[in-house]
């Protein structure tokens, strides 16, 4: 839940540069040089042949500014990259808050380009997992403390491409689930809709659904990935919206592993195992909200913070709080609704407000985080949906567009005519071969 959990605050600016230079002797010696002059110490370096001119090379430099002489000292040091390799062979990434609109720097809000590079976000939570406010049910336990904070250290110290650690859940934890699962279990038949109950039987039969076991993550997390090729990763606290946003750009949800306080097993006043695993991952093993989903996070990648915010927005009344029509009845498909008791038998009620499902309004729209809801926006289908987040999110000022490659789980800038004749090549190769499919149909 973006707003409820991911509110931006930043301390040191981590940032990377990307440039390329004329393949030749010394090239990287000539590369660092800016950054060595000014004393910036650099975190990580990548150099590659550039793929449209093999005559060049391509380099990825990563910093960290903690303070106004590093970033006087790096101004300075891209000057100096500017008359090596010129303005517009030059581009710098940042976190920082830039009206990217009016700015002549070519800067824009840093983004991962790497789906390894979401590793980063671990040490950049808003809050740990056990520091409770003093209204949270579990606040005075601290057996559930103890857990809270074993569940954030597992989190934090998760790396890209290693197993989600198994936990052994104990029997509070069992029974807060027990319930929680029962009780939902009984509205998903009339309340939920049909791409959620399609999935749902799925879940029981390989991913261990059931009211006595609390599912382990890794094994959703495989499922998943055959299924759409999402992925959870474990998180240990609460993520800016731009970060938490980013991850569903590499089809990545970053899921909290721990469960509610039994005390109150209906209500959570953050994000728990319950909420992610009843209420978003049905919807991820579906193709089409799986693709509607990760539209939201490419359209963030890079995106002012404004706009960030009505990215955010559109989320929580889609992927949170979404409702949509089947055969003429509302039924729910955001995991805020689904994971809640009263929030999934108010969204189908007449006592809430519907509107139509218009970007617009939506990304402008306040709505309450503690509360239920009082108005939802209704979409027609996910496919709808996704057409109008893409047609809205085209008026975010970017000098360049994003894509998605599965095959190396990176982020590709469309930015230059190579780029796009790349592109271009591939959905050619992919039309001969739907093309030849077609040809053998009919025959």
């Amino acid at each position: 839940m973006p707003d409820n959990n991911y509110v931006s605050t930043m301390g040191s600016e981590k940032m990377s540069v990307v440039f390329s230079i004329p393949h030749q002797p010394s090239a990287l010696v000539k590369a660092l040089g800016p950054f060595q002059n000014n004393n910036i110490n650099l975190t990580h370096i990548e150099s590659r042949p550039l793929a449209e001119d093999e005559n060049k090379y391509k380099f990825l430099c990563n910093l960290e500014i903690t303070n106004e002489e590093d970033e006087a000292r790096f101004k300075k040091a891209i000057s100096e990259l500017y008359e090596i390799s010129g303005k517009d062979c030059v581009k710098v990434l940042s976190r920082r808050d830039t009206d990217n609109t009016k700015s002549d720097s070519g800067e824009v809000p840093w983004f991962p380009i790497k789906i390894a590079e979401l590793d980063r976000f671990a040490s950049q939570i808003l809050s740990y997992g056990s520091e409770l406010e003093a209204d949270h049910p579990g606040f005075t336990d601290e057996v559930y403390r103890k857990r809270r904070k074993m569940f954030a250290d597992i989190a934090y110290n998760y790396k890209h491409g290693e197993p989600i650690p198994h936990v052994e859940y104990n029997e509070a934890e069992l029974a807060t689930w027990k319930t929680v699962f029962t009780k939902l279990s009984t509205l998903f038949e009339t309340h939920a809709c049909k791409e959620f109950r399609k999935v749902w039987p799925l879940l029981v039969q390989n991913c261990n659904y059931n009211k006595d076991t609390i599912p382990q993550l890794q094994q959703v997390s495989q499922f998943l990935k055959d299924c759409t090729g999402f992925t959870l990763r474990p998180v240990a606290g609460l993520l800016s919206s731009r970060d938490f946003l980013a991850g569903l750009a590499f089809r990545v949800f970053h899921s909290t592993q721990y469960i509610r306080h039994g005390a109150n097993p209906f209500y959570t006043p953050e994000p728990d195992v319950c909420h992610e695993l009843i209420g978003h991952v049905p919807l991820f093993c579906d193709p089409e909200f799986a693709a509607f989903s990760q539209e939201i996070g490419l359209a963030s990648l890079g995106a002012p913070d404004e706009w960030i915010e009505k990215l955010a927005t559109l989320y929580w009344f889609t992927i949170e709080f979404g409702v949509c029509r089947e055969d003429g009845a509302l039924k729910a498909y955001g995991a805020g609704c689904i994971s809640s008791i009263e929030e999934l038998e108010n969204c189908v009620s007449d006592s809430s407000k519907k509107l139509p499902f218009e970007c617009e309004n939506i990304a402008t729209t306040k709505y309450p985080i503690t509360t239920i809801q009082p108005v939802y926006f209704v979409a027609p289908s996910f496919s709808e949906a996704k057409r109008k987040i893409r047609e809205y999110s085209s008026r975010i000022p970017r000098a360049f567009t994003v894509h998605y490659d599965p095959y190396t789980q990176s982020v590709q800038l469309i930015n230059k005519r190579a780029n796009c004749v790349k592109m271009i090549r591939d959905l050619a190769n992919e039309m001969k071969t739907l093309e030849d499919a077609v040809n053998k149909l009919e025959d």
